[in-house]
Formats: structure tokens, C-alpha cells, sequence
């Protein structure tokens, strides 16, 4: 298994009626925090500790909210708040 982000809850749904700017940032930052997150937990699978606490991203136009699910080597982008800023 390889490291991906993907949507979770409600958020899948949101990036559904968001737009495609707003999106492509938060895609672009959920790709670097998952390189990072790859980088840091090298055998994922074999985790067996808390997973570390997600957080709040902003970025231009919005912000989104995610967590890290080590073992399952995923980053969930659990929310995402478009502001149009």
C-alpha cells in the first residue's frame, strides 16, 4: 500500500459544489502533507502507536480540515470551508 489522500464525510460532498481553483489548492496542499506524512512514517502498516492529530489548512480562497490515519496510510480531508477570499 502506497500513501494517498482522499475525501471523507461530508467534504466529498462540499468539493462537489466548490470551485475548481478553490479545489486545486486544496489538492495541492493534501499532496505535499501526505508526501510529508510518507516521509515521516516510513512503515505505516506496521504502526502501532495514536495517530498524530490532524489539523486546519488554509489556503487561498478557503481553508480544510484533515487527519492522518497512519496504519492506513491515508490523509482525509474531512472537511473543506470555501470563503471566497
Amino acid at each position: 500500500m502506497s500513501w494517498k489522500w482522499e475525501y471523507a464525510f461530508g467534504a466529498e460532498e462540499a468539493a462537489r459544489t466548490a470551485p475548481t481553483s478553490f479545489l486545486t489548492e486544496v489538492e495541492s496542499k493534501a499532496d505535499e502533507l501526505v508526501r510529508a506524512a510518507e516521509a515521516f512514517h516510513v512503515h505505516g502498516q506496521a504502526h502501532d502507536g495514536v495517530d498524530p492529530k490532524g489539523g486546519d489548512i488554509i489556503v487561498p480562497g478557503g481553508m480544510f480540515t484533515y487527519q492522518v490515519v497512519v496504519r492506513s496510510e491515508r490523509l482525509y480531508v474531512v472537511q473543506i470551508t470555501y470563503l471566497g477570499f
